[in-house]
């Protein structure tokens, strides 16, 4: 079997460059000769390519994903004596950014199959919030791993009781929801454009989107120290910039998208294929398009499943190895709705993520495949 010479990395963000390097030297060299480097029209031209590609009104770059959770958090006045709910299965970014601002995280449970928020545990965390928290001012789905969150029992929950829903969509850049893109549906939605995401930068960078005009330009102030004129702060505002190299290696990577995202899908329908009848493939929401940022198996006998890929010289991750409310510098401190994150935990000791990348070939799919199926 062709593949085993050199072990198949899980990511290979290389592979991304290489693929576009003539267009990405280009336009690299373009920003080196403009002489200006911090949000320049670069990044006016990347915010609208990207507003146009995604379906929303505007868009506003910033310095990475976290930054856009909290600078989305802080543009809808969600800070100290807030709680925000959001899952505990998730990069510990989304939780990170709830504190950044001074609010107050309550954890919830993901359905088992879809990995993403469960919006039956919400509305019973919306009507009866844990006791000792702040009141619920903002609820974060996280469409995880390419796979879009139950958008629309969330959002129904949340209108209930008047409370903003901000998407992270960091792992579903082009994923669709019954025929629409996930970051169109709610008022806020953010991004992340980390080397390993479907896109994704040559380093750090983040998006923020909104169909309105006002929240655009509050988010757009807040990113720059709350400038509306320049060296007036109107608002307590932040530094957090997404730069010009980066986005003029966004606007590169923006236009292969699409199709990349379109082998993404391709590759996955080979691994499923190859593992049909063994009940470890990602199961995919009805009405969901999904984009596979990460190609996520479920095993209980993990360790074994990992190291045979591993001698066979397939790599393999694990999203995520500890979920956030069990980590040290958060356990016994998060409040948690009454699931407990049961299904959480479950699904931590159980994941694993095949190699995913767009750059994959043909023969090396080929050969992952022929593993699986050996093994």
């Amino acid at each position: 079997m062709a593949g085993t010479a050199s072990s198949i990395p899980q990511a290979n963000p290389g592979a991304g460059y290489r693929a576009l390097q003539g267009e990405i030297d280009a336009a690299v060299a373009r920003v080196l000769q403009s002489g200006w480097y911090i949000l320049g029209q670069e990044v006016r031209s990347f915010e609208a390519e990207f507003a146009s590609w995604l379906g929303t009104t505007t868009a506003i770059g910033c310095g990475n994903g976290t930054d856009a959770l909290a600078i989305a958090l802080r543009a809808l006045g969600i800070g100290p004596g807030a709680s925000v709910v959001t899952v505990s299965h998730t990069a510990v970014a989304t939780v990170a950014a709830i504190e950044m601002v001074g609010a107050t995280p309550v954890l919830i449970d993901i359905e088992p199959d879809y990995y993403t928020m469960d919006s039956r545990e919400l509305a019973e965390v919306l009507a009866h919030p844990p006791p000792g928290v702040p009141p619920i001012r903002a609820v974060i789905p996280v469409h995880l791993y390419g796979q879009p969150a139950a958008l629309p029992p969330i959002i129904a929950a949340c209108r209930q009781y008047d409370v903003p829903v901000i998407e992270d969509c960091a792992q579903a850049h082009g994923a669709r929801l019954d025929g629409v893109r996930v970051g169109t549906f709610t008022e806020i939605a953010t991004f992340s454009f980390y080397p390993t995401k479907n896109l994704g930068a040559l380093g750090d960078g983040g998006m923020l989107a909104t169909q309105s005009a006002q929240l655009g330009s509050d988010i757009a102030a807040l990113r720059q120290y709350g400038w509306k004129t320049h060296y007036v702060s109107d608002a307590v505002g932040v530094n957090s910039r997404l730069d010009e190299l980066q986005a003029a290696i966004l606007r590169v990577k923006l236009a292969h998208l699409d199709a990349q995202n379109a082998r993404r899908r391709t590759i996955a329908a080979a691994y499923d294929k190859a593992l049909r009848g063994k009940s470890l493939a990602p199961a995919v929401r009805a009405g969901a398009e999904h984009v596979f940022h990460l190609y996520v198996l479920r095993s209980q006998e993990r360790s074994t499943l990992q190291v045979r890929l591993r001698e066979a010289g397939v790599g393999t991750g694990i999203h995520y190895a500890m979920p956030v409310h069990l980590q040290p510098a958060y356990r016994g401190r998060i409040a948690l709705g009454p699931a407990a994150c049961r299904a959480t935990e479950i699904a931590a000791g159980q994941v694993l993520s095949l190699p995913m990348y767009p750059e994959l070939s043909d023969a090396q799919v080929s050969y992952i495949c022929d593993v699986l199926r050996a093994i």
